[in-house]
């Protein structure tokens, strides 16, 4: 029998009677006198609570408490018509965290790519909710400042059309593709798609619902959130050889930190070099980084008034 440590996996109904999938971990036995406060882990765009795997089984042997989600139109949750701007996400989320019981009062929430920018919004909606935030290659940039248009963003950045595809195909690109990468992050990435029974698939994301978010970033103005953060931030964005993109991320991370700093809000930038999904690449490094972080006293003061 495997002695590997597993998530809880359960649905929570939020507002609307949506349920969503999430992933609960909690430190094996020996290391459940550890304590510091909980995470919440918030996928990218057309991702899942699996890449997420690696971060809260690290997470968990340190003695922290996490759970992933599964936002609305991703992976095992719901996946409604409507409701893929941030407000309605984040109203998602303040639901979700405020049924999972004692503990998760004020968690730390860590988002990656599109995630980064879900709980950057949620948390300058919901100080008072939220201990702080950690964002992973995400919360810096804008969609605005890369495409002139909203058509040219949705022509640029449309998902590529992956219905049918055979399964060892796409597990053959990711193993190919990313050879350095944990077998939880294979996994995880894999966990994108339905995988129907003639060994196809599908992205659980709809194109209709991509697009709906991917509108609803392109009108998201990160200077401004920047501006109205009150709780602490810990920046770690990702230097993939990409030289524009990097060039913006440093960019995005001086402004973040000048921004929110002139507000008293405490920010620390933590670089890594790597994929865009780095926790699936790099988790256990991650892992530390946060919690090294959070151990510093990072996520400890009060809340900017």
């Amino acid at each position: 029998m495997s002695s590997r440590l597993e998530p809880v996996d359960e649905r929570l109904e939020v507002d609307g009677g949506i349920e969503l999938r999430v992933l609960r971990w909690n430190p094996p036995i020996e290391a459940a006198l550890a304590s510091g406060a909980p995470f919440v882990l918030v996928h990218g765009l057309a991702s899942n609570a699996r890449l997420w795997d690696g971060v809260a089984r690290h997470l968990a042997e340190a003695g922290r408490r996490s759970t992933a989600v599964d936002l609305r139109g991703h992976g095992h949750s719901d996946k409604p018509d409507s409701g893929y701007d941030f407000a309605t996400i984040a109203e998602d989320l303040r639901a979700l965290i405020g049924s999972l019981g004692p503990g998760f009062e004020r968690p730390i929430l860590v988002g990656q790519s599109w995630g980064a920018s879900v709980v950057l919004d949620y948390a300058v909606r919901h100080p008072d909710l939220t201990r702080g935030i950690v964002l992973v290659d995400g919360g810096l940039t804008d969609l605005r400042d890369a495409f002139p248009t909203w058509e040219i963003c949705w022509e640029r950045l449309a998902p590529p059309q992956l219905v049918g595809m055979p399964l060892d195909s796409v597990e053959g690109y990711f193993r190919s593709a990313h050879a350095d990468w944990t077998a939880e992050g294979i996994e995880g990435s894999l966990a994108n798609f339905e995988i129907r029974p003639d060994r196809t698939i599908a992205p659980w994301l709809s194109r209709d619902h991509h697009k709906a978010i991917l509108e609803a970033m392109w009108g998201q103005r990160t200077a401004d959130l920047w501006r109205s953060l009150r709780v602490p931030a810990l920046i770690v964005p990702v230097d993939g050889g990409e030289s524009d993109w990097t060039k913006a991320k440093r960019a995005g991370s001086e402004a973040a930190m000048a921004a929110a700093g002139s507000s008293g809000v405490a920010v620390r930038v933590n670089w890594f070099k790597g994929d865009h999904d780095i926790h699936a690449q790099h988790p256990d490094e991650l892992t530390e980084a946060i919690i090294a972080a959070d151990r510093d006293g990072l996520f400890t003061g009060p809340l900017v008034s």
